[in-house]
């Protein structure tokens, strides 16, 4: 954080920026899997945008206040939510039922005024990317839809053993009702359609009421960290309303106009709260396929330095994520250095494995592993990451 930049304003660095990549491009893959598409929207927009969806009316005075151009009466926000730009990509092209269900996914950075007493490292900040998508479907397959986005979210929270964790399924106040906007009608429905899905997984969760979002009901995923605080990562939430306020309408086999039904869903949640969880909860080990740094090499001299480099560039040939500790310190004190930095592999080189163009083989928590050629390595940890891959869905399965 700088206090240049401003408060709740996260600068990513090389190493956490490479983190959160490799969570990105892992959600995408199965994302693809799923019959998403990408789509890119600014980080601004107009400011009837935001009426029209409602959230002006309900976080205008505790937001970023608008923006005005040179333009008299023009007004933008610095983007809160996602949903409303996506709700005019659905718009921008006439809809059949045979379209349905479309999936819009993007990893959209938002804003929102947390009061700086609210604050909280990257659990709670005021610039954060959800990793965020917008399905819209047609009634009679609003519970496959959200089936299917459960399972996206047991595939995450198994690949990286989110083990204690509790669903929470957030409905609307017993008695206040002013705060939710939408019809009876269409919150019976959305609520029933979360219980009954919830049901239909064998899926044991607790029921909170007044924790709605204000355009529909929710099913929350509560994560412990390390010290035992809950914090909410995945959401998956149902909504009619914002179908209704945008007009959003699709041709229905009978040739009339329809209104689908939206999901919002976010897996993460958050990016930023997202990592900070992962690291209390591995401790800053993190599996193969997401550290970013899977390998050090430690020439045992400067005379080594040159092989070491060779190596790094064979490796990374093969996309491997490598780096070089070519200090001018001793072999032991680059040992426990790397260890502590919970660098999965170490390769130590020197005259021997210069000679037989191998490596010398540490592994974290495991110790020597020997030597070996490097061609063996690099097949050895592109051979565990994939095994890595296929435990998680073969989980899933």
């Amino acid at each position: 954080f700088s206090t240049a930049v401003g408060a709740g304003l996260p600068l990513w660095l090389p190493r956490g920026t490479q983190l959160r990549l490799k969570l990105e491009d892992f959600l995408k893959r199965i994302q693809k899997k799923y019959g998403y598409q990408q789509v890119m929207t600014p980080h601004i927009g107009g400011k009837q945008l935001y009426v029209t969806s409602g959230h002006y009316a309900k976080y205008g005075k505790d937001a970023f206040q608008p923006i005005h151009t040179p333009q008299e009466g023009e007004e933008f926000l610095l983007k809160p939510m996602n949903c409303p730009h996506h709700c005019e990509i659905f718009k921008a092209f006439p809809r059949s039922y045979k379209d349905l269900p479309l999936r819009f996914a993007e990893f959209g950075t938002v804003y929102r005024y947390e009061q700086s007493g609210e604050l909280h490292g990257l659990t709670r900040v005021r610039g954060f990317t959800q990793d965020d998508a917008h399905l819209f479907c047609r009634p009679d397959q609003l519970k496959d839809e959200f089936l299917k986005v459960m399972d996206i979210i047991f595939i995450i929270f198994k690949a990286l053993d989110f083990e204690n964790f509790e669903a929470q399924i957030s409905l609307r106040d017993k008695v206040n009702r002013d705060k939710y906007i939408g019809s009876e009608e269409n919150w019976e429905k959305a609520e029933t359609a979360i219980i009954e899905a919830c049901q239909e997984k064998g899926l044991k969760a607790k029921i909170e009421y007044g924790e709605a979002a204000f355009y529909g009901p929710k099913l929350d995923f509560m994560v412990k960290d390390a010290i035992g605080r809950r914090w909410q990562l995945g959401t998956i939430q149902v909504d009619y309303n914002l179908p209704e306020r945008f007009e959003l309408e699709y041709t229905g086999e009978d040739n009339k106009k329809h209104r689908p039904v939206m999901i919002h869903r976010a897996p993460f949640g958050s990016m930023e709260r997202f990592v900070a969880v992962l690291i209390e909860h591995t401790g800053g080990k993190f599996p193969l396929w997401l550290t970013p740094d899977q390998v050090c090499i430690m020439p045992i001299s400067e005379k080594f330095n040159e092989y070491a480099w060779d190596i790094a560039r064979q490796l990374e040939e093969q996309d491997i994520r490598v780096l070089v500790d070519d200090r001018n310190e001793k072999i032991g004190r680059k040992i426990r250095d790397n260890e502590l930095k919970r660098i999965p592999y170490m390769l130590i080189v020197g005259e021997k494995e210069a000679e037989n163009n191998e490596v010398s083989v540490r592994k974290q928590g495991e110790g020597d592993k020997g030597s070996m050629k490097i061609a063996t390595f690099a097949a050895l940890l592109n051979d565990e990451v994939e095994d890595m891959m296929n435990r998680w869905q073969n989980k899933n399965k």
